[in-house]
């Protein structure tokens, strides 16, 4: 309908699912060296990943942002602050525009084109292929399954470095895989597919490290794919600090005029 605001919010879209990845000076980066056990159950290695679930009350940190969109690409830097279960919060440089996450609503606004979104997660589960609501989206930011994995039965595998789980009966509109890593038992990558639309969607977290005994990722990419298609967004996260007092100012400027689709 709008083609220019509909990619505007995917990319607004893309940097809140992945804007979680941390780097700061005390920070450990963890050295993947892990070994595939053979053996591992697909019940023991969901026994294994809850154990690693983040614990957190707040974080804050400076996001390097690069969007990769056919021919061109974008470089952005962001202020991201995010309450557990709570807000996700994005600022872009000079505040030319905004975002804010909460668990029923999702709203941004653009100084550039004088322009606002406030609606709830229909819109991002329509953009994206997928149901989504805040839990799912503070899973994926975290390295962790953006499903709830006690809610269906799974079968395992593995290639050399990761396990793999699928549903033992995968649904034929959306195939599911999730690549675990063998050292911390946090997501390698995200895979989901939506062949009857064209859509491919895989989120990699391609390092990770250790802050404050929590596992979080370091650097994520994301490849999303619909028909010909193809966004890459690639994000470095630095000057992060956890558990400290944080705002999060939002008010949509008046005159500004509503995306509608």
């Amino acid at each position: 309908m709008q083609i220019k605001y509909m990619k505007l919010l995917k990319i607004y879209t893309t940097c809140v699912l992945l804007c979680l990845s941390l780097s700061c000076n005390s920070a450990r980066s963890i050295i993947a060296n892990g070994k595939v056990d053979a053996k591992l159950t697909s019940k023991q290695l969901i026994r294994e990943s809850t154990k690693r679930k983040a614990q957190f009350k707040t974080l804050q940190a400076k996001v390097k942002l690069d969007i990769v969109e056919g021919l061109k690409t974008s470089g952005y830097t962001l202020n991201l602050r995010m309450e557990t279960d709570k807000t996700i919060w994005l600022n872009a440089t000079l505040g030319l525009a905004r975002a804010m996450i909460t668990p029923d609503r999702v709203q941004f606004y653009d100084k550039i084109n004088n322009q606002y979104f406030d609606g709830d997660y229909t819109l991002l589960s329509n953009l994206l292929g997928i149901e989504l609501n805040f839990d799912k989206v503070q899973r994926l930011l975290l390295g962790e399954s953006i499903f709830d994995l006690k809610d269906d039965t799974y079968v395992i595998s593995n290639n050399e470095a990761s396990y793999i789980l699928e549903p033992k009966n995968q649904r034929a509109l959306l195939e599911l895989f999730l690549l675990f890593n063998p050292s911390h038992f946090k997501m390698d990558s995200q895979q989901l597919m939506q062949p009857s639309k064209q859509r491919f969607l895989q989120i990699d977290y391609t390092e990770y490290q250790k802050i404050e005994n929590n596992i979080l990722p370091q650097h994520i990419k994301i490849i999303a794919v619909e028909e010909n298609e193809e966004l890459k967004v690639l994000m470095e996260y630095k000057s992060v600090s956890i558990n400290q007092e944080v705002r999060f100012p939002f008010k949509i400027p008046s005159g500004y005029k509503e995306i509608l689709f």
